[in-house]
């Protein structure tokens, strides 16, 4: 359900959706209606899963560890350096990017982005364990 999701500028409402969707899925496989009233962390306690938005801000920050870690010179890595000021914008709030949502994951675990160059110790910070 999350494929790819390294990439992706999640908003609220993205965020929700998959949230909703996973719940369903995690009611139906406890065999809960939302008739029965059981509450969410009830459910992810009896399941043992951690929070989807949990999940998809590990990933994204794994995602953004294995760039940063990457040469200067790499493809994917040149993307960065690309200047878009040029780019007329149309009329409107600006689209949420990729680097502003990594700004706010970094902030939110209160990490440090030159962390990332030590891997032991940045997959130990960025982890979720499952609560089981």
């Amino acid at each position: 359900m999350i494929y790819g999701a390294e990439c992706w500028p999640t908003k609220k409402k993205h965020t929700n959706k998959i949230n909703v969707a996973e719940m369903r899925m995690l009611r139906w496989m406890c065999g809960y209606t939302r008739k029965d009233r059981m509450r969410n962390e009830y459910i992810r306690k009896k399941v043992g899963v951690a929070p989807i938005e949990d999940k998809l801000r590990e990933s994204r920050l794994r995602w953004f560890g294995h760039l940063n870690r990457r040469p200067i010179e790499a493809p994917v890595r040149k993307i960065e350096l690309l200047d878009f000021a040029h780019v007329q914008r149309g009329r409107g709030r600006p689209k949420k990017t990729w680097q502003e949502t990594i700004r706010n994951d970094l902030s939110y675990l209160n990490l440090d982005k030159n962390l990332v160059t030590d891997r032991a110790q940045w997959k130990q910070r960025i982890h979720v364990a499952d609560p089981t």
